[in-house]
């Protein structure tokens, strides 16, 4: 007897959600599980390697998911994911701007007298390279899971406002795995992780649903702190509390960081409401 894969189309968005979910977790779980055993002394080289896995186990089963189930064979488009001229376009701007509301919070804390620039720790022009790798890597895997293949199946069910809300809330609670010690500690983390998660779904349908400039804000925002902290430019001078410039030196953990994400939110919702949010993607 043959299951027939379409019949998932008719299941809720929490039941094709869940069985999405399984499926990677039946293909990753038996490649990270031996990974970790292995380097057990070398965490950090597991998590990287299992994280990566992930990812690729995650385009494949979105590829077939998408081909099977939903009988769609332009699956990244679908998704956003255009190799488009405009779409280039989106993921520079976004870049520009994520890059430069991370500088202009440390710049305007500076002015203030919170935080010191001071000569990098090492080649600057390499740490500049290996962060701006690093944060596109890490804002095509977020964008493409959560701006979308989990957009897009919130939006098959649901309203435009629910499926806004719904997004940024799991995308929050999903970074905020931790014991209850650090959850209370670290709370601020938590409504700015909405709001970013807000930002980048009305940076999406500002968009006419393209990824590029949800994958640029994102890799910006990443870049410009990995710029910052791996070149240990900054010092903080301890003149207010963490709970304004980000506890444990987290910028998006601290008042000034909500303010900023506040006004990036702000902006791409006004942009999402002229563009008339939901257009589909454009392929010019």
């Amino acid at each position: 007897m043959t299951f027939n894969l379409t019949r998932i189309i008719s299941y809720p968005a929490p039941a094709r959600l869940g069985v999405f979910i399984l499926a990677l977790l039946s293909i990753w779980l038996p490649l990270a599980i031996p990974i970790y055993s292995l380097l057990k002394s070398d965490p950090n080289l597991a998590k990287i390697l299992t994280m990566g896995l992930m990812f690729i186990a995650f385009i494949i089963l979105l590829r077939f998911w998408s081909q099977k189930v939903y009988q769609d064979s332009h699956w990244l488009k679908r998704y956003g994911l255009v190799g488009t001229r405009q779409n280039g376009i989106d993921l520079l701007n976004g870049l520009s701007i994520g890059l430069l509301f991370t500088l202009g919070l440390f710049v305007l804390e500076a002015i203030l007298g919170w935080v010191i620039f001071k000569p990098p720790s090492a080649f600057l022009l390499r740490i500049v390279a290996e962060g701006l790798v690093s944060a596109l890597g890490i804002g095509l895997a977020e964008e493409l899971l959560f701006r979308g293949w989990f957009l897009d199946e919130l939006e098959r069910d649901y309203a435009p406002n629910t499926v806004l809300w719904a997004n940024a809330l799991i995308f929050a609670l999903l970074h905020f795995l931790k014991p209850i010690e650090e959850i209370i500690r670290t709370f601020p983390t938590f409504p700015a992780l909405i709001l970013l998660g807000l930002t980048l779904v009305w940076a999406k349908r500002s968009g006419s649903q393209r990824l590029g400039i949800c994958i640029g804000i994102h890799a910006g925002l990443v870049w410009g702190y990995y710029i910052l902290n791996v070149g240990q430019v900054l010092q903080y001078t301890g003149k207010v509390s963490p709970w304004i410039t980000g506890i444990d030196n987290n910028p998006i953990a601290g008042a000034m960081g909500i303010f900023f994400l506040g006004i990036l939110a702000v902006w791409m919702r006004r942009r999402a409401v002229i563009s008339g949010k939901t257009k589909p993607p454009v392929d010019t």
